[in-house]
């Protein structure tokens, strides 16, 4: 028996959140990502043109924001907020929005949302084939005023910098506002490991390890104690 499947539309004037959602999208089989929207301007004639059952949306856009978007539609899809302020979420309930998730979004809460879009639905498996990080995948991070597309397969690692994060790639660096949590999110299930509150490797770039430390070429960087367990259990045991 085959599954039905859920078109789904994301809303987010941010380029990096999109890719979150996208990824979690492809990771359950019954949903299917329908198209992305930049702005709320573009949401309405692509509901005329598309079939959508869920769509995803922020709330501070640019021009109209997303409750705005949502007070304007007759007969809206299931609606799921994405945003990172909190304020907003008793007007978005006064609208029957389905759920508010607040960024970064965990995937075990995104699945929660999309089970109270489809509650009749039974997800036969969270664990898909993970997205890798092949030749063509990249993500774009606003950094100097403009926005940089980073392929994936040339990151060497990625350092907390408080605020901001700096991503280590085989050319010059790039740093950009954005939480480890966040950012970790978006990244492939397999090609990277957090090893530190501080440091996320790419797996490929590891060269050697010990119990304390990574080793990437020249570079050196520590394991941290709450990581250590997970690292080492997936990592080759070391002997001595």
């Amino acid at each position: 028996m085959s599954l039905p499947v859920y078109n789904c539309l994301i809303v987010d004037d941010e380029p990096p959140a999109r890719e979150v959602l996208k990824r979690y999208i492809q990771k359950l089989p019954m949903l299917h990502l329908a198209g992305e929207c930049g702005n709320a301007l573009q949401v309405i004639p692509f509901l005329h043109a598309h079939p959508v059952d869920i769509l995803f949306l922020d709330i501070r856009m640019p021009q109209l924001n997303g409750i705005e978007l949502v007070s304007t539609l007759v007969n809206p899809p299931k609606i799921i907020f994405t945003t990172a302020f909190a304020e907003h979420a008793l007007e978005s309930y006064e609208l029957q929005a389905t759920d508010y998730l607040l960024k970064p979004i965990k995937f075990e809460r995104f699945v929660k949302a999309v089970n109270r879009a489809i509650p009749q639905q039974v997800f036969p498996s969270l664990t898909p084939e993970p997205l890798l990080a092949t030749e063509d995948n990249f993500l774009y991070f606003r950094a100097d005023r403009k926005m940089v597309k980073v392929m994936l397969k040339d990151v060497l690692y990625i350092e907390s910098l408080k605020d901001y994060v700096k991503i280590i790639t085989s050319g010059e660096p790039v740093i950009t506002k954005y939480s480890m949590a966040a950012l970790e999110a978006m990244l492939p299930a397999t090609g990277f490991l957090r090893i530190h509150r501080s440091f996320i490797i790419a797996v490929k770039k590891l060269s050697a390890y010990t119990n304390t430390h990574v080793q990437l070429g020249t570079i050196e960087l520590p394991i941290g104690k709450m990581y250590q367990h997970e690292i080492l259990k997936n990592l080759p045991n070391i002997s001595g």
